[in-house]
């Protein structure tokens, strides 16, 4: 919702370049074309009173408050809905109107509670503000409840109140929730005085297809829809404004506070990224940084066996400290490495790269990126010249045809999907290609215009058929070609897609999408105008997860999808920061600005600032840490904000890793599934502990910005800072301000970004920001490739590594849903866990029935690594041979399951394609067992300890 000097301009701006003049209140005005009455009126500072109007929805007329007189025209029209004429006079004020709005605001105040003095929005309320505006004294006509007074509130939703009692039926939660969250979850039930907004088809909002977004929540100008930390907490006394620590959208929010505490979290109207949207994730689960379970206070062992002694900082840091010096001097200085988390600030990250570097003097770091985009930034870089995505999230908005395969954003990233929904009911056609039919596929009011169903491995196949049709047809793009890319690499691609092994016709039996499907789909990405892709975890968590992403880049380049808005390739970033931690130098061959570390210009560069010198050859990646550590020459791990155990594959491998190792630091907010193999804990702080910048899926760097003090006392940064200081490598930093300057001042892409940089372009900066960017980049490559020229390379497709067989004859594949987060950490300690609180196993109905298989059945699932147990889904989301499951909870071991296979070129796990087996059981796995016991001996010191917690003041149960 765009705002002048706080003042809610009322309606969506013109986007009109034709310019017209009129007089409003005698003032003269020149606005856009297609501007409404209203907002011409605020944009010169004369404010309509209105209930039912908001910048962020479409003009509706129906609160009446706003009516103005228009010379020459009878009546009174909403201004809302009256768009600006040229030579159009306009008054605002006038006796007579004064007189309408004073009655209009009466009726809506007699069928109102008169309970302002202890109504939950009470000082911020817009029924109270506007009938102060209106000069409403008295109400004659009384007001009995005979309407609705006996409605029982609604409360089902564990974030937020609905008293219907209170609801003025202006339309603006349906409108939020059609317009905005695209879900159309609302309705208006009832005629007259009896109308109130409905959840569904008159359900609780709990059992309705509310997915809790808060849009409804937002807009509404009463106490109808009231979140229940505003009603128990009251009013917030300020507000700061900073970055959710979620998915990669990187929304905007505004922390409205008592003190150090959260009252809400509201998305900011002028969030770039957002534009004033959120979802039950960022808008509603963040009492996980307050949660009992927060652990405050440093923790030694010698061995995981004993018990947890709590220990101050400085004597965890000289521990962990000494024990790394210790390691490196026996096993040699290659013995220990550090891992990045893509949850922490670009500053923290680039100091753990730092430490690796400097203090350590080897290049043994890695980030969680290496297990799910690590692919986006090697196919990118080598045909492109840039590891990241090339467009803006509203860029979609000028789309035609949009492409998204690997990714459901409707549960990854639902902000950005919501915009995207909007675009496709304004008429953008849809290609999705996906082994699920997900939301994206069809929901209310969108449906594919295709969908290409394919047997997960084979995204390879797929693309090049689609790129055969794409130039056996003639339908790329020659001029775009010839002045943008390598025509030689061109001409060798082009004849290497054209083979009739690439042709849909042959790739159907390998992908088990018809041809006629692959053939309409290429025809509509060729010729439908602006195309885009979006791509996600299921194009990159595979074998050939590289060579899809270059597939992809092939297509944007062969059709001229590239350098412009509405077009582009485009990455959908898992976490928070996982751009920000590979652009910061989290990568064992790379420092940060994607500089190779056998560079000698830039390495020289670094060891000028640094005051050290820096090793030339890169380090060991995650998988090679474990098979070193298992053959006893990889001993210390310092781990900030990753659970490697349970989000890495092939659990036991990895566990069996970690028990060789002597000595692993865990820096964390919670004793995660990691920390139970550690021999030091160092408390970590939560986003809204944090100072610095996340950088999200769009190249967007935004502030994140302290709202309360770290609860253990330090910031991740500054606890890196003491282990580098301990470790004998001075580092002493002031804020992460001067960190990012640092940053600026060894990065190209960055020389222009700064903290004061950021605030200055309005909250964010994207990079490219130097000199020859000063306010950032939003559209990458648009003149030229940042490589110069685009490259075309070959994509043979090979099958899977893991192949299905007579014991083994289904695939597991896995992914995400709405309510929850990555490992779950954050989110199982909300009530995000009422929609979603196990994993559970998807079977298709031919599947299960083969195998006796009832809906909520146990099932054992069983693959070449493992087995586990899971609760039975049955389910025609997934197509015959398939299986899925998400991976939020530890005790589901769904990576217990996952085998080694990796990418070719980066090791990033082929997560997605594991053979299984899958057959009803009546007990827990082996593993499940042996978890609950380790769990429960772990958790034991905890409470016979009572170690200190954080705050109970807590959204979760």
């Amino acid at each position: 919702m765009n705002q002048l000097n706080g003042i809610d301009y009322g309606t969506k701006k013109s986007t009109s370049e034709v310019m017209i003049s009129l007089e409003i209140d005698g003032v003269a005005i020149t606005v856009p074309q297609g501007t409404s009455v209203m907002r011409a009126a605020a944009e010169y500072g004369i404010n309509v009173p209105k209930l039912c109007a908001t910048d962020s929805l479409e003009s509706f007329g129906s609160c009446r408050l706003c009516l103005v007189e228009i010379e020459g025209r009878r009546g009174y029209p909403a201004s809302c809905t009256t768009p600006a004429e040229a030579g159009m006079k306009v008054k605002t004020q006038t006796p007579k109107l004064a007189d309408i709005r004073r009655g209009v605001m009466e009726l809506y105040i007699s069928d109102h509670p008169l309970d302002c003095l202890t109504c939950p929005t009470n000082g911020n309320c817009e029924l109270q503000d506007m009938a102060g505006v209106v000069g409403l004294r008295d109400v004659r006509y009384g007001y009995d409840g005979s309407n609705h007074l006996k409605l029982e509130k609604d409360e089902s939703n564990p974030y937020f109140t609905y008293d219907a009692s209170k609801c003025i039926v202006c339309n603006r939660c349906v409108r939020a929730c059609e317009e905005t969250q695209g879900t159309f979850a609302l309705t208006i039930d009832g005629r007259g005085f009896t109308s109130r907004v409905s959840a569904g088809q008159k359900e609780d909002f709990i059992d309705s297809e509310c997915v809790s977004c808060g849009a409804c929540v937002d807009a509404c100008p009463t106490a109808t829809l009231t979140e229940k930390t505003v009603i128990m907490m009251g009013q917030a006394e300020h507000s700061k404004v900073t970055t959710c620590a979620y998915c990669g959208v990187g929304c905007s929010f505004k922390a409205e506070m008592k003190g150090n505490e959260v009252v809400r979290m509201v998305p900011n109207p002028n969030g770039q990224a957002n534009q004033g949207h959120a979802c039950v994730k960022g808008r509603f689960a963040w009492g996980y940084a307050t949660h009992k379970d927060r652990m405050l206070k440093p923790m030694i062992r010698s061995k995981i066996t004993d018990p947890w002694k709590e220990v101050s900082w400085d004597e965890a840091i000289n521990y962990a400290a000494s024990e790394l010096k210790r390691i490196q001097a026996k096993y040699g200085k290659d013995s220990i490495g550090g891992l990045v988390s893509s949850r922490c600030t670009n500053e923290e990250g680039y100091l753990v790269q730092k430490l690796v570097r400097a203090a350590f003097g080897n290049n043994n770091v890695d980030t969680c990126a290496r297990v799910c985009h690590s692919p986006t930034g090697y196919g990118l870089k080598v045909t492109m010249g840039e590891s990241a995505g090339t467009q803006t999230f509203e860029s979609v908005m000028k789309s035609d045809v949009i492409l998204i395969i690997g990714a459901n954003p409707a549960s990854g990233h639902p902000v950005f999907a919501s915009q995207m929904k909007r675009r496709i009911r304004q008429g953008a056609k849809l290609i999705v290609v996906d082994p699920r039919t997900t939301e994206m596929v069809k929901s209310p009011h969108i449906q594919a215009d295709y969908h290409l169903k394919l047997k997960p491995g084979s995204n390879v196949a797929i693309v090049n058929a689609l790129a055969h049709v794409i130039i056996t047809e003639n339908l790329h793009k020659p001029d775009f070609i010839a002045a943008r890319c390598e025509v030689d690499s061109f001409e060798e691609w082009a004849e290497f897609v054209s083979l009739p092994e690439n042709s849909p016709e042959a790739m159907e039996e390998v992908s088990g999408v018809p041809a006629a499907d692959i053939r309409g789909a290429a025809r509509l990405f060729a010729t439908g105008g602006n195309a885009a892709i979006y791509y996600g975890l299921g194009v990159t968590e595979h074998a050939q997860g590289s060579t899809t992403v270059i597939g992809i880049a092939n297509l944007a380049m062969a059709t001229g999808n590239i350098g412009r808005d509405g077009v582009g390739v485009n990455p959908l970033r898992g976490q928070n920061n996982v751009q920000g931690s590979c652009d910061m130098g989290s990568f064992p061959h790379e420092l940060p600005g994607y500089r190779h570390v056998s560079d000698s210009v830039a390495r020289a560069e670094f060891e000028a600032v640094w005051g050290c010198t820096l090793e030339s050859e890169p380090g060991l990646r995650i998988p090679n840490m474990f098979d070193a550590a298992m053959d006893g020459t990889f001993m210390g791990l310092y781990c900030e904000g990753e659970d490697i155990v349970q989000s890495d594959p092939n659990t036991q491998h990895v566990t069996a890793a970690l028990e060789a190792m002597e000595c692993i630091i865990v820096q964390d907010i919670f004793l995660n599934e990691t920390a139970k193999y550690a021999h030091v804990f160092l408390p970590g702080s939560s986003f809204l502990e944090k100072d610095g910048t996340f950088t999200n899926a769009e190249r967007r760097i935004s502030r994140v910005r302290k709202v309360m003090p770290p609860k253990s006392g330090y910031g991740d940064w500054e606890v890196t800072q003491m282990l580098s200081n301990a470790l004998g490598y001075p580092m002493n930093y002031k804020h992460p301000r001067e960190i990012m300057d640092e940053i600026a001042a060894l990065t190209p892409t960055f020389t222009g970004v700064s903290f004061k940089r950021i605030d200055e372009l309005g909250g964010s900066i994207q990079w490219p920001c130097n000199a020859e960017a000063p306010e950032g980049t939003p559209t990458m490559h648009t003149e030229e490739f940042v490589r110069g020229k685009g490259r075309f390379i070959n994509t043979k497709y090979f099958g899977a590594g893991e192949k299905v067989n007579k014991k083994f004859p289904l695939i597991l594949t896995t992914g995400r849903i709405l309510s929850q987060y990555n490992v779950g950490a954050q989110t199982r300690r909300t009530f995000n866990n009422m929609w979603h609180s196990e994993d559970r196993l998807e079977v298709h109905p031919h599947d299960a029935e083969e195998r006796g298989i009832k809906q909520d059945d146990w099932v054992g699932i069983e693959s070449r690594a493992g087995q586990t147990v899971l609760r039975a889904d049955i389910t025609e989301r997934i197509q015959p041979g398939v299986v899925y499951t998400t991976f939020h909870f530890p005790e589901s071991g769904a990576n217990v399951i996952t085998t080694n296979s990796s990418d070719w070129a980066t090791n990033c796990p082929e997560y997605k394609v594991t053979a299984v087996q899958v057959m009803p059981v009546a007990q827990p796995s082996e593993w499940q067992r042996s978890y609950n016991r380790f769990n429960r001996e772990q958790e034991s010191f905890a409470a016979e300890k009572m170690i200190p917690r954080g705050s109970e003041l807590s959204t979760s149960k």
